[in-house]
């Protein structure tokens, strides 16, 4: 896995900052603690000053994406989700809090990363605290027989090295889901507006992508996606909806 080492501002531009609260509590060397605006709630999440893997911050994705998806509620309600590149674990925590949310939290295996998880699920009321899995893209999945019809992500696009792991893990989980006897797959179909899905395929992988990188960079992942027998679809806003083609 690549380490960054660079500054997470220089990443996005400055209209694409979070709402973020002056630090508010303990301050020392490995994390501080934040208040952060979500839609309708405040959550006191704990960030690691520096993490290898990024996993460390919230990016701007998070916050368009909890957004997005509480003007359309009908596209996670009643899913069973798993979310990458989990990081804080902000965006499944105020999504179980919001919808509650059946999810599950993952990322790269590193024993802190699901310690900070499980102390801001408690830090935020939610007891007991989200199951988690630890994976690197691409290396086998832990689950042998996943049945997560939702998987999400925001902001995850960074290391463009690690595209072909991700899709690896994409195509995994998304093909390896299998629906209930009687259980129909509905199709992707229109809110009134004509612009965004008001409901969404059966499973999908629903994304927020904010972070700035390359247009090539980024159509890099998207064109893997499409090579790996997936249906890309932007449903605006920079969220994407990807699928197996047989799922439409």
């Amino acid at each position: 896995m690549d380490i960054a080492l660079f500054s997470t501002s220089s990443l996005f531009a400055c209209d694409d900052d979070a709402s973020v609260d002056e630090e508010t509590t303990e301050t020392n060397q490995s994390y501080v603690e934040r208040k952060h605006n979500f839609p309708g709630m405040e959550l006191l999440i704990r960030e690691f000053s520096f993490h290898q893997v990024n996993a460390n911050l919230l990016w701007p994705g998070t916050f368009t994406f909890a957004e997005w998806l509480v003007k359309h509620p009908s596209c996670i309600e009643g899913r069973r989700c798993i979310e990458l590149g989990s990081g804080t674990g902000a965006l499944a925590i105020f999504l179980r809090k919001r919808f509650k949310l059946d999810i599950t939290t993952s990322d790269y295996e590193d024993q802190e990363i699901e310690e900070n998880i499980a102390h801001n699920c408690r830090a935020n009321g939610i007891s007991p605290v989200l199951p988690h899995i630890k994976h690197t893209w691409g290396d086998a999945f832990p689950a042998t027989d996943p049945d997560w019809d939702m998987v999400i992500a925001s902001d995850i696009l960074l290391y463009v090295k690690q595209y072909s792991n991700l899709v690896k893990t994409l195509y995994f989980l998304l093909k390896s889901f299998k629906p209930s006897d009687g259980e129909s797959l509905p199709l992707m179909e229109n809110e009134q507006n004509g612009e965004t899905p008001a409901g969404l395929p059966r499973p999908a992988f629903l994304m927020s992508w904010r972070r700035r990188i390359g247009k090539e960079d980024e159509s890099l992942f998207f064109a893997g996606c499409e090579e790996a027998g997936l249906d890309v679809k932007h449903l605006g806003s920079r969220v994407y909806c990807i699928s197996p083609k047989q799922a439409r």
